[in-house]
C-alpha cells in the first residue's frame, strides 16, 4: 500500500466518501470523518467563497480529536471563476486534502503542497492520469465505468492496471462500491483506497432531498444513463430524473457546454444540470435503505473484516 503519512493509522477503513455536487455538506462530511473515513464536499456547494470559508469553520468545529482528515473538491476548469479565491481559502484554512477535477494544473498542486496539503485528482483514462502525474499530484482517483457523477467508461481492471504501470503513489478506485467486501476488492486490484459516492447519497445526513433519495432506492443499474448532455462532461444520471426534467432521451449524446460560472447563479436561475437532474452510479441497484453514516460505516467495517477472513480461508483452500 502507498498511503501518505497524513492518512496512516487515521482511518477505520480505507475509504473516502466522494464529494457530490449539491449533496455533500458539512453535516455529511463531519459524520464521515467522525466515523473514521475521509469525508469530502465540493467548494461550489456553497454559492460564494465566503460561505465556503464558513463551512470549513463549521466543519472544523464539529470534528472530534480522532476524526479522519477531510477533503475539499475544487473544479479546475477555466469556466470556474472562483478557483483562485477558493484555493486561497483552502491554503488559509490548511485543508488537509484537495480533490481536483477537470484539470490537473501544477500551480494548483504547488499551492496546496505549499501549506502541507495533499492533492488527489479525478481521472477516467490513462492520458488524464499521466497528465496529473506530471503535475505532481499525490494521488489519482480512478473513476471507472459505472460510477456516479463524472464517470469514465473503462473497466476498473484496465484503468487501474494501466495507472499502476507508471504511478506508484496513492491510487483510489471508484465505481459501483456499496459493501465492505468491495472495499477489500479495490485493494486486491492494487488500489490503496476505495472511493464511494452513491451509497452516501442514501444516508440520513446527506443533503439530497427525500425525493432524490426515494428515486435512488427505486433505481436499478439499467436506469443509469451516461451522457454529456447535462453538464458537457460525460456523467451518470438516473433516467427517471432526466425524463422529469424534460430531456429528450433520444438526444442524450448531444454535448452540452461546460460552464461552471453558470452553476454559481442563484438557485432560481440555475441551469438544469445537477439541480433537477440527479446523479447516481450503477451500484444504485444494490441500495435499499437510508441509514445514518455511523450505521453505514459500522456495517462496511463488519463486511470488510468478514471479507478479510474469507480471503484467508481461500488462501488455506488453495495452498502453494
Amino acid at each position: 500500500m502507498s498511503l501518505p503519512a497524513l492518512l496512516e493509522q487515521r482511518l477505520r477503513l480505507p475509504l473516502v466518501a466522494a464529494p457530490m455536487f449539491l449533496v455533500s455538506d458539512p453535516a455529511l462530511v463531519t459524520a464521515c470523518c467522525n466515523s473514521g473515513i475521509v469525508g469530502s464536499f465540493p467548494a461550489l456547494n456553497q454559492r460564494e467563497t465566503s460561505g465556503f470559508a464558513t463551512w470549513l469553520d463549521e466543519l472544523k468545529a464539529g470534528l472530534s480529536e480522532d476524526a479522519a482528515p477531510y477533503a475539499v473538491n475544487l473544479i479546475v476548469h477555466q469556466s470556474n471563476p472562483r478557483l483562485q479565491a477558493d484555493l486561497a481559502i483552502c491554503a488559509e484554512r490548511r485543508v488537509p486534502i484537495v480533490i481536483t477535477s477537470l484539470g490537473a494544473v501544477k500551480e494548483v498542486v504547488d499551492a496546496v503542497h505549499g501549506y502541507g496539503g495533499l492533492v488527489f485528482h479525478d481521472v477516467t483514462t490513462r492520458r488524464h492520469a499521466e497528465k496529473a502525474a506530471e503535475a505532481g499530484v499525490d494521488g489519482l482517483i480512478a473513476v471507472a465505468a459505472g460510477a456516479g457523477g463524472h464517470a469514465g467508461t473503462w473497466s476498473p481492471f484496465a484503468l487501474l492496471a494501466e495507472i499502476r504501470q507508471f504511478f506508484d503513489k496513492t491510487v483510489l478506485l471508484a465505481g459501483c462500491l456499496n459493501h465492505g467486501h468491495e472495499i477489500l476488492a479495490t485493494q486486491l486490484l492494487g488500489a490503496d483506497l476505495a472511493y464511494m459516492g452513491t451509497r452516501f447519497i442514501a444516508t440520513v445526513e446527506s443533503a439530497a432531498s427525500r425525493t432524490y433519495k426515494d428515486m435512488l432506492l427505486n433505481t436499478r443499474a439499467a436506469d443509469i444513463i451516461h451522457t454529456p448532455a447535462v453538464s458537457g462532461v460525460p456523467a451518470s444520471f438516473m433516467r427517471q430524473s432526466l425524463e422529469q426534467a424534460g430531456y429528450d432521451l433520444k438526444r442524450l449524446q448531444d454535448k452540452a457546454s461546460i460552464n461552471y460560472g453558470e452553476k454559481l447563479k442563484p438557485v432560481d436561475d440555475e441551469a438544469k444540470a445537477w439541480k433537477t437532474v440527479w446523479s447516481a452510479g450503477q451500484g444504485a441497484g444494490d441500495i435499499d435503505d437510508l441509514p445514518t453514516v455511523q450505521t453505514l460505516v459500522a456495517r462496511l467495517d463488519h463486511e470488510y473484516r468478514a471479507a478479510l477472513a474469507r480471503t484467508r480461508q481461500l488462501g488455506e483452500h488453495w495452498p502453494q
